[in-house]
């Protein structure tokens, strides 16, 4: 493309060049002609007073050799015969005695072409007498074409530089084309190759801007596709945890034998892979991907009370057999919150599977919802022995530090919670042992209406927390 539009605009340039420099050199040549004829009769014209007084050849002769041309021997003068005398002849001719008398006939002045490219001018002139006599100026070649050579070099010059600038602006604006669509081709390559972080430049004229800029958002959207794609995957291998920690303790009341053996480690296994699954899931997904629709869009929702009610009636039956108390408080009102109901249900999964985890049986836990008017306070509390390191617990991924745990079960809750504005905040329970407390907002101004840079919601500071 680059090179084709330097083509174009060299044939173009050219045949410009062509039909306005060769007529233009040829004006100037034809200038410089009639220029040396224009002034050979003007210098003939000098002699006409001479001749209107006296024909005699001596008289005649100093004002031949007064004169420019005469001096420098190209001016002749032809008298007819006049009564009694003979025809007078100064100077030597070169038009010949037959072109003198067609020219005295005639009586009007003529050009005549002689030997060696030169001219010849006869001007007619009145005599006293009523005769005419014919005077010459010799008017050389050199003299016609005076500064036509130089007038061709300069419109040459002229063409060749005009032509050497449009190939030269042609180029450039070839470049300025070319380049952005090749810059546009080198990052679909690399996208799909799998560089996900190839991205075009928005520069150059506006249609490629255009294309980088739909480019650029083609591969924000399928950046964002495959994060959601791993975050589900992931978010589904964790939910596995709820039911496997199940059909673990219940394995582990099996008693002895190779039947419950053989249980336990199905159960094992069971959970390695689920751990695998979503360790391979959070490698690959990119950090700075946000949880999407967590909040489920404007006007989705759901009742915080009826869900954790609904949770309760799962977990309490396996709370019965490990002798664990469970406490309720503030769901027995309905409780609005901006958050889809199977995202509550796995955040809650999340928190209440960590508490059989990682606390001993016999251990009592509390769920409590408080409305704080633009915000809903959910509160899991257990009396275990507490989390040494809060700030780890809430780091997105696994560190590696913790055998069977990959630490999402606190991003989801973080995730769904930070989807509304609020936060996670882990602490001490008054119960001794950990506390996680859920803050989700309510209202436009708590959700976080200012974006940062990036389109993501800045998050709400809690108050009185």
């Amino acid at each position: 493309m680059r090179w084709a539009l330097v083509k174009v605009c060299l044939a173009v340039t050219v045949m410009v060049v062509v039909a306005f420099a060769v007529p233009l050199g040829m004006v100037v040549q034809e200038m410089a002609s009639d220029r040396a004829i224009s002034n050979a009769e003007r210098q003939a014209a000098t002699m006409g007073p001479t001749l209107s007084i006296t024909t005699d050849p001596v008289q005649l002769r100093k004002a031949v050799e007064s004169t420019q041309m005469g001096a420098a021997g190209r001016m002749a003068v032809h008298v007819p015969a006049i009564g009694g005398t003979g025809p007078v002849d100064i100077g030597d001719g070169w038009a010949g005695a037959h072109v003198v008398a067609e020219v005295r006939g005639l009586g009007r002045a003529t050009t005549a072409h002689v030997g060696g490219g030169d001219s010849v001018v006869l001007q007619p002139t009145a005599l006293g007498s009523g005769d005419i006599a014919v005077i010459e100026i010799l008017v050389p070649e050199n003299e016609v074409s005076n500064g036509v050579t130089t007038a061709w070099l300069v419109l040459a010059g002229v063409g060749l530089a005009l032509i050497i600038g449009s190939v030269a602006v042609a180029d450039r604006l070839g470049a300025r084309l070319v380049r952005p669509a090749e810059r546009l081709a080198d990052a679909a390559h690399q996208l799909g190759e799998g560089r996900l972080g190839a991205r075009v430049p928005e520069e150059g004229p506006k249609e490629l801007r255009s294309a980088a800029v739909a480019f650029n958002s083609m591969a924000d959207q399928v950046v964002e596709l495959l994060a959601n794609e791993r975050e589900l995957a992931a978010d589904l291998s964790h939910r596995l945890r709820t039911p496997l920690t199940v059909l673990r303790l219940n394995a582990a009341s099996l008693g002895d034998g190779p039947a419950a053996e053989h249980t336990r480690a199905a159960v094992e296994q069971l959970e390695r892979e689920v751990d695998t699954i979503i360790r391979t899931a959070r490698e690959q997904r990119p950090v700075s991907q946000g949880f999407a629709g967590a909040a489920g869009g404007a006007g989705a929702g759901c009742d915080a009370s009826e869900v954790i009610r609904d949770r309760m009636d799962f977990w309490s039956a396996l709370a019965e057999d490990e002798g664990r108390e469970v406490r309720l408080a503030g769901v027995d009102r309905v409780v609005r919150i901006p958050v889809a109901r199977p995202e509550l249900a796995a955040a809650l999964d999340a928190m209440l599977g960590n508490v059989f985890r990682h606390t001993p049986e016999a251990t009592p836990f509390a769920v409590d919802v408080h409305d704080a008017g633009d915000a809903v306070i959910v509160l899991v509390s257990d009396a275990g022995p507490g989390i040494a390191d809060p700030d780890a617990a809430l780091r997105r991924g696994n560190d590696g530090g913790r055998d069977g745990s990959t630490g999402l079960g606190l991003d989801i809750v973080r995730r769904v919670a930070e989807s509304t504005g609020g936060d996670v905040r882990l602490g001490r329970s008054v119960l001794g042992g950990t506390e996680v407390r859920v803050w989700i907002a309510l209202d436009d101004r708590a959700r976080g209406g200012d974006r940062g840079a990036g389109g993501r919601r800045t998050r709400r500071k809690r108050r009185g927390d």
